[in-house]
C-alpha cells in the first residue's frame, strides 16, 4: 500500500520509526481520524465511535514522547476494533479489549522496532493490560522514562515522607503515610488531607523557603 509522503512526515514527528506504515494502514483500514491533541491533564488519548455519520475518531496527546503517543495510540485503536466486533455489548476495558490490545501490540514486539527495555514491559503489562497507562505504575515509569528531561523528573513515590512538595498546579503539600495504591498528603495552606498518585511528578521546596511554621 502506497503513502503519500506528507502523511509519513506528519505521523513521523509523533511515532517511532518503523512503526509509521503499519499505524497508516490501521487508519485506512479501520477509517478513522486521528487527531492530534492539546495537553489534557485527565487523559492521554480517547475514542469515539461513529455518530450522526462521522467517523471513528481517535485522539492522541501531543505532548507525548514517541513511545508513550504509540502505546496509547495502540490503545485507543483497540477499542475501535472492539467496537467494530461488539459495539456497546461488552465493556470498555473487559476481555475482549485486553485481547485486540494485546494481538494488535504484538505485531511490533521482537521485530527489533521498540527498545527491549519497552518490549520487556510492554509483555509483561499485555498479560492483563489496565484501563490506561497510568495505572500500571512500572508500564508508566518506564514510558516517562523516553521523555527529553526524564532525568530531571521527580515523583511522588520518589521522595521521603515528611518531604514538602509542590505539584504543576502549584499547590504545596507534605507527603505523609502510604493508604493502598495512593500517598496520603496534606496541603500546606488549608491543612487539609488530599490522596495523591505515586506517579505524581513534584517539585521539592524548602521549608525555609514557605516561611511557615510547619
Amino acid at each position: 500500500m502506497e503513502f503519500r509522503e506528507k502523511e509519513i512526515q506528519a505521523l513521523q514527528r509523533y511515532l517511532p520509526q518503523g512503526t509509521v506504515h503499519r499505524v497508516l494502514e490501521w487508519i485506512k483500514l479501520y477509517n478513522f481520524s486521528l487527531k492530534i491533541n492539546k495537553p489534557r491533564t485527565s487523559k492521554l488519548g480517547d475514542y469515539r465511535s461513529p455518530f450522526n455519520g462521522r467517523e471513528h475518531r481517535i485522539t492522541v496527546n501531543a505532548n507525548l514522547n514517541k513511545y508513550a503517543f504509540f502505546v496509547t495510540l495502540v490503545h485507543e485503536i483497540a477499542h475501535l476494533v472492539v467496537w467494530e466486533k461488539y459495539k456497546n455489548k461488552v465493556k470498555p476495558h473487559g476481555n475482549e479489549w485486553k485481547r485486540e490490545y494485546a494481538l494488535l501490540m504484538d505485531e511490533f514486539l521482537d521485530q527489533g522496532i521498540l527498545p527491549k527495555e519497552l518490549e520487556i514491559g510492554l509483555k509483561a503489562y499485555m498479560t492483563n493490560p489496565a484501563a490506561s497507562s497510568c495505572s500500571d505504575v512500572n508500564l508508566y515509569k518506564l514510558l516517562k522514562s523516553f521523555d527529553e528531561n526524564a532525568h530531571q523528573i521527580l515523583h511522588l513515590e520518589d521522595i521521603p515522607e515528611n518531604s514538602i512538595f509542590r505539584l504543576d498546579n502549584g499547590r504545596i503539600f507534605i507527603k505523609k503515610d502510604k493508604l493502598r495504591k495512593r500517598f496520603r498528603c496534606m496541603e500546606v495552606k488549608s491543612r487539609k488531607m488530599y490522596l495523591v498518585s505515586p506517579l505524581a511528578e513534584v517539585q521539592l521546596v524548602e521549608q525555609h523557603q514557605l516561611n511557615l511554621n510547619l
